[in-house]
């Protein structure tokens, strides 16, 4: 989901007037928009109610649904052997397996999680190798969700999902204004996609304009746009399509880089889905795994409870994606069908019905997902009292200090008051959590607005009802 930071004007939230009621509020939103509010009390009892039972289109409020079911599933306080990525000789080839973890990292600098960790083990072991394998079959190859729309899979927000997942599962490209105007722009990548540049440098004082394009598939990167002569580089980050053949490819420079001499391809291997990866069709049953051979060097991530923080702090797409098929990966096959039935177990034990929810993804980019206002809040409810309550609720944004909140609700009373999940796609704004009211109790509540007219933010009228109501409670 793109998550992106609202214009400041429309973060700058007036407080309501006394008399400004939730209603007016409500009423101030985009002509068209179709808003659905619930708020409880700390008691469940009902403070307001707007369309509190239709479905809406939650965006990134999604996540919630998916890192709830995250902390109720996973151990997510123990270092995480489980997920990290491992590597392995088979004859002169290299494997390099990976188990789900978000973070693995071949990055300059890394101090934790890195793959430059296994490239040194296979160099102390051997000095030539084959082929270098990327192996993601840990998960089934379902790398994008149905419902998200085909256009973001170039860029960051919308990039492939894969057991093997390495650098975000992005890459950066460097760009500089050229020498004079008119001049092509400099691009620095680092080799894996071929790239077809049309940046032009522009006159000193235009605005920066660039765009990237690229077919699913291809690796051909087209790059448009103009930037302006004698302003410092610009970066522009771009989405990949095969991470487990992108982190062979990584590994592959790191070998060499340490004296390992690679004589083979770079390959990739994946897991075809097949109906015995949904619960549905093979009963429920669960799935049998094959031993995993002997690793040379296996890494562990740091505990997945950091990076739930992270995932919804900054609202990080891959990383739910993610935890959705490792939830589902428990006495399953790791597919998105096995993460939705562990989620749509959790959501029958808080008490939510299948009318109230619909999902196709683990991040809230697919449009096919639907949610009420009433969902919502029965699960927060519900995860308030879990053992692991307190500590999966640290990890919301906090109106007014950080996360995808950090300049939402600043200089009002909920500021450090509000901790909720943002959620923006096109046409669907979300904020759904908890506040302290005025007088000290916290309410729970969820409000999803849809059908803005030309992409128009609802966020301003949402947040003034939520002021409204906290002031009057």
């Amino acid at each position: 989901m793109r998550e992106c930071l609202l214009p400041l004007l429309l973060l700058l939230v007036p407080l309501p007037a006394a008399a400004e009621t939730v209603d007016q509020a409500i009423a101030s939103a985009p002509p068209g928009t179709r808003i659905g509010l619930l708020v409880v009390d700390d008691d469940g009892r009902e403070i307001a109610a707007i369309r509190a039972d239709e479905r809406f289109v939650p965006a990134s409020n999604t996540k919630i649904f998916t890192t709830v079911a995250a902390y109720a599933t996973l151990d997510t306080e123990a270092p995480d052997a489980a997920g990290g990525a491992s590597v392995r000789l088979d004859g002169r080839d290299v494997v390099l397996t990976g188990h789900g973890d978000a973070r693995l990292s071949s990055l300059d600098g890394c101090t934790s999680d890195c793959l430059a960790d296994l490239a040194r083990a296979v160099a102390a072991r051997t000095r030539v190798v084959g082929d270098v394998i990327g192996d993601d079959t840990a998960f089934p190859d379902e790398r994008w969700p149905a419902g998200m729309s085909w256009n973001n899979m170039a860029g960051q927000y919308g990039t492939a999902v894969s057991a093997l997942t390495i650098d975000d599962n992005v890459i950066v490209l460097t760009v500089s204004p050229g020498s004079d105007i008119g001049a092509p722009a400099i691009v620095t990548g680092d080799g894996y996609f071929r790239i077809d540049s049309r940046i032009t440098t522009s006159a000193p004082g235009t605005t920066p304009d660039l765009g990237f394009a690229r077919l699913p598939g291809s690796d051909m990167l087209r790059l448009t746009g103009t930037i302006p002569a004698g302003t410092a580089p610009r970066s522009l980050t771009v989405g990949i399509d095969d991470p487990a053949h992108r982190a062979a490819w990584r590994l592959a420079a790191l070998l060499r880089a340490a004296g390992v001499r690679v004589t083979g391809r770079i390959t990739s291997r994946h897991r075809p889905l097949t109906p015995d990866d949904d619960p549905g069709t093979r009963g429920n049953a669960p799935v049998a795994r094959p031993p995993e051979p002997v690793a040379l060097a296996r890494l562990t991530p740091p505990p997945l409870a950091q990076d739930i923080l992270h995932t919804n702090k900054v609202s990080q797409n891959l990383h739910a994606e993610l935890l959705l098929r490792r939830v589902g990966a428990v006495g399953g096959a790791g597919s998105v069908a096995d993460g939705q039935a562990r989620v749509t177990a959790i959501l029958t034990a808080a008490g939510v019905g299948p009318a109230g929810y619909d999902f196709a993804d683990g991040s809230g980019m697919s449009n096919y997902n639907r949610i009420t206002p009433r969902a919502a809040v029965r699960l927060l409810r519900w995860a308030a009292v879990q053992p692991w309550g307190a500590a999966w609720r640290a990890t919301l944004p906090v109106g007014g200090q950080d996360g995808t909140l950090a300049r939402r609700f600043a200089n009002t009373p909920l500021a450090g008051k509000l901790f909720a999940k943002t959620g923006t796609l096109n046409a669907a704004n979300a904020l759904s959590g908890y506040l302290i009211a005025a007088s000290g109790r916290t309410l729970t509540f969820s409000a999803l607005a849809n059908d803005m007219p030309q992409d128009a933010s609802a966020t301003r009228a949402v947040d003034r009802a939520l002021l409204a109501i906290a002031a009057a409670h």
